[in-house]
């Protein structure tokens, strides 16, 4: 049977008044009345062992030495000196009581567990050695069955002393220790979602790099495609057919490649059977041929022998190529491309060059290709180089190095 909904929320206001949350006062002024009905329920039983010869009055003392327990949070020095005053107060009266009690113990855990040590070590001589020097000197150590002689008195308060401080630096230990762990998880999780966050935000410029590159080149060809299938469409509906055709292949491949790279802001992972390869450096003839479909004359050499290489540096150099081809046609005008791959030993380089206008100074769209480009070979650690020619045109040469040399690699 459930418990009523009154019972549920008495029992949570009770943990929240004794947890770490609540209220200390609260909880530090119900464990001096704990304290006090323990400590009267041991001296009304053993009066003459513990050296009890008024018990009322003895009460009342054990009482006021218990009210520094309710405000050892709160007012913890008020309480340390309270404590002294209450050990040191028989002596002073004259008053035939067992001085100390159980409010000495808690002050003295309480100082060694919320002080520094010095600070600590202070306190509890100050609630200790008063009282034992008094009790010492005027001989009042043997009243109590506990204590047959001085030197037991002195050696067992000693000790209770120790165990109390030892008790409550330990606790302070363990503090200290539990809230450098919480500031290490904090720090981690924080440090953490900086690296997760700043993941996301290179993955996200990759996304970015690679749909411009992809949509910009097959957008740029299909709409000058589009522009000659216009025209021809009345003189020459064979060659504007063969146009239509290479702007719906072209547009199959811009969405098949763009739903590749949608796919993966959708999932983490997809079946690899699902997911065309990445285009590489066999990929660079078909863009001159796209090129030389959308009317202008391009060309493609090679120097040197092509030796193994990452794919993220083929893919490297046929985003570079693709985007400078796309610059070239909606910006060169009527022109000649040229496109030189050279493998060296140590680097491979990249150049495309143009006989045309060139692009405008602030285009946006420029702009962000360059980018992309750029830091794409730095990736690399690459270098990047463009702008017009001597004579009219614009290049761009890129060289990225290899780390294995490529005589190395078609060795092995």
């Amino acid at each position: 049977m459930a418990a009523p909904a009154d019972t549920v929320d008495s029992v949570r206001r009770v943990r929240e008044m004794f947890g770490q949350r609540g209220n200390p006062l609260l909880q530090d002024v119900l464990l001096a009345l704990g304290l006090m009905v323990v400590g009267a329920g041991a001296e009304a039983v053993s009066a003459a062992q513990f050296g009890v010869h008024n018990l009322g009055m003895q009460l009342v003392y054990d009482a006021l030495g218990l009210a520094a327990v309710a405000v050892r949070r709160r007012w913890l020095w008020v309480g340390v000196f309270w404590t002294c005053a209450h050990t040191v107060l028989p002596f002073v009266t004259g008053l035939r009581l067992v001085e100390g009690g159980l409010g000495i113990v808690v002050l003295t855990y309480t100082a060694a567990a919320y002080l520094p040590v010095r600070k600590a070590l202070l306190a509890a001589c100050v609630m200790w050695v008063p009282g034992m020097v008094l009790a010492a000197v005027l001989g009042r150590t043997g009243e109590s069955a506990f204590y047959p002689n001085a030197q037991i008195f002195v050696v067992f308060n000693t000790m209770s002393a120790l165990v109390c401080f030892t008790v409550g630096r330990t606790v302070a230990t363990r503090r200290a220790y539990i809230a450098a762990l919480e500031d290490r998880a904090r720090t981690t999780e924080s440090s953490q979602r900086a690296l997760t966050e700043k993941a996301v935000a290179e993955e996200r410029r990759r996304i970015a790099r690679e749909l411009h590159d992809v949509v910009a080149h097959h957008v740029s060809v299909m709409g000058v495609l589009a522009t000659g299938s216009r025209r021809m469409l009345t003189r020459d509906p064979g060659a504007a057919d063969e146009a239509l055709a290479t702007i719906e292949e072209t547009g199959r491949t811009a969405l098949r490649e763009m739903r590749r790279l949608l796919s993966v802001l959708r999932t983490e992972a997809e079946p690899a059977g699902e997911l065309a390869p990445q285009p590489g450096l066999a990929g660079i003839e078909g863009l001159i041929e796209q090129i030389q479909e959308a009317g202008l004359p391009a060309v493609l050499r090679v120097d040197g022998e092509p030796g193994p290489l990452e794919p993220g540096v083929s893919l490297t150099l046929y985003r570079i190529v693709q985007e400078a081809l796309t610059n070239a046609l909606k910006h060169a005008g009527a022109a000649t491309i040229e496109v030189r791959l050279d493998f060296g030993a140590n680097d491979v380089t990249v150049e495309i060059c143009d006989t045309g206008r060139g692009p405008q100074l602030g285009s946006a769209a420029v702009g962000h290709g360059l980018l992309g480009m750029r830091e794409r070979v730095m990736l690399y650690g690459g270098t990047l180089r463009t702008g017009p020619r001597p004579g009219g045109g614009y290049r761009v040469h890129a060289r990225i190095p290899i780390e294995v040399p490529v005589e190395r690699q078609l060795a092995s």
